[in-house]
């Protein structure tokens, strides 16, 4: 949708952003676990926190 209203650049920091949650393997959904059974999977709401936490961390990282 970001890219659609031209906000190419949000639109890059969120999909990073959630690369990076999903390759770190903590904070995310049972779905987006290997085998799909792990007992550390978050809910969907701990998920967007974490994605909108790492977004915090790269405003921080670009200034």
């Amino acid at each position: 949708m970001l890219r659609y209203i031209n906000e190419r650049a949000a639109a890059d920091r969120l999909e990073a952003a959630v690369a990076e949650i999903v390759a770190e393997g903590k904070s995310v959904t049972y779905d987006l676990k290997p085998g799909r059974s792990s007992a550390t999977a978050v809910g969907t709401s701990e998920m967007a926190d974490a994605i909108i936490t790492k977004l915090g961390e790269g405003a921080s990282h670009q200034n």
